[in-house]
């Protein structure tokens, strides 16, 4: 179906009849959920985007358990919202019920499980499988659901959608999934995120914050996967020889799970006048806190998409992050990359960002064009052009003695 580049074979698509119409069921499950964290946020800004194509052709039926929790739930005469409550396993029982019951022309699942009985063709995002490169920051049963789940996708569904080459590459490699059954689509960003230019509301949120001077910032959840204890290392000795200077290192966002280490790295190393850690920061603050940063510091040992560093740069902020899992394709030429694993590295990269403006500016105007790349439009359609091209094909291929 597709040449060696992934690409559909265009004299083989032209064989592929084109039905009348489409009816995509969406497992809206995840999106219409009030809080939302990484995936719950996809699927939502996804199926938004989905539904933004809808066509009287083209129609898109949302499977939820609740009424969802939005305002701004796509709706159109092209939408149906079906809310079908089940108290317990709603995706294997209910869902599956429903699909069997009226069955669309096929099933996408964002951010879920497929349905243990699944009548029409599939295809399922799968984010990135963190559980196996960094098992302990799961828990054991989570990990073999995790592990259950992913290697029946790869087995069943009829195609699976990657963010990034990283995790297209690990289900290869450790789940022996075909390069021709998964297609990379880059997660887009929040649009309505960009740089702060006023210096009031900036000295205000570092007031807020207790910031008081230039700042390297790290904004994300506090957990060992995001490698603080090195990056805390590697801080103080880049300032080794700076004890004069005010610069801060601003550790911000909700304490994971053994965060705990990270506290007793800046208390052995006496940097608790250098150190800030300001905890939760209210989204409306976000923009003005890393648009007063010096530069966004992001070394990772692992990430399914690293959606944090396009958010710095729409802010204009210059980054340092891993060359690491998938953080190379996001970040692009944009930022300075560096091996997680070599606090001498991380060191090294900080006391670029600090003395060398020259680069900031050069990382800051590349951001601006790296985060270009990326948007939910984009990914909509490409994810629509993955739904009807598997429906085309299977149905080409029922068609075939």
């Amino acid at each position: 179906m597709k040449d060696e580049g992934g690409r559909m074979n265009k004299s083989f698509s032209s064989l592929i009849p084109h039905p009348s119409s489409f009816t995509f069921g969406l497992d809206a499950s995840r999106a219409a959920r009030a809080h939302r964290t990484g995936t719950e946020i996809y699927s939502l800004e996804l199926i938004k985007a989905l539904a933004k194509l809808a066509t009287p052709q083209r129609q898109f039926r949302l499977y939820t358990p609740h009424l969802p929790q939005h305002t701004d739930w796509p709706s159109s005469a092209y939408i149906e919202t079906r809310v079908i409550p089940w108290p317990r396993l709603w995706t294997h029982l209910r869902l599956a019920a429903e699909l069997q019951r009226q069955p669309p022309t096929a099933l996408f699942v964002p951010a879920h499980v497929l349905p243990l009985h699944c009548p029409v063709p599939a295809i399922v995002t799968v984010h990135d499988l963190g559980y196996l490169h960094y098992p302990e920051a799961h828990r054991r049963f989570d990990r073999w659901y995790l592990d259950w789940t992913t290697r029946r996708h790869t087995r069943v569904a009829h195609h699976l959608i990657a963010d990034s080459e990283a995790t297209k590459n690990d289900l290869v490699n450790f789940y022996g999934a075909k390069p021709d059954q998964i297609s990379v689509v880059y997660l887009g960003r929040d649009e309505t995120l960009a740089r702060v230019n006023d210096s009031q509301m900036i000295a205000a949120t570092k007031v807020k914050y207790g910031i008081a001077d230039d700042y390297l910032l790290y904004l994300g959840t506090l957990q060992p996967r995001k490698n603080l204890v090195r990056l805390v290392d590697a801080f103080h000795m880049a300032i080794a020889s700076r004890s004069s200077e005010a610069l801060k290192l601003v550790i911000a966002g909700q304490q994971g799970w053994l965060y705990a280490d990270i506290f007793a790295k800046v208390q052995r190393l006496g940097l608790a006048d250098r150190v800030i850690f300001p905890g939760y920061v209210a989204a409306a603050d976000k923009a003005a806190l890393l648009s007063g940063a010096l530069a966004y510091v992001f070394p990772s040992l692992y990430e399914g998409f690293g959606l944090p560093v396009l958010e710095a740069m729409a802010c204009g902020a210059p980054v340092l992050t891993s060359q690491v899992s998938s953080l190379p394709e996001v970040a692009g030429q944009a930022a300075l990359l560096v091996d997680p694993h070599d606090t001498t590295q991380i060191a090294n990269g900080l006391r670029q960002l600090v003395d060398n403006s020259d680069l900031r500016k050069r990382l800051i105007a590349q951001g601006y064009d790296q985060i270009q790349q990326f948007s939910w439009s984009k990914a909509a359609v490409q994810v629509l052009e993955i739904l009807e091209e598997v429906v085309r094909c299977q149905r080409l291929t029922q068609r075939l003695p």
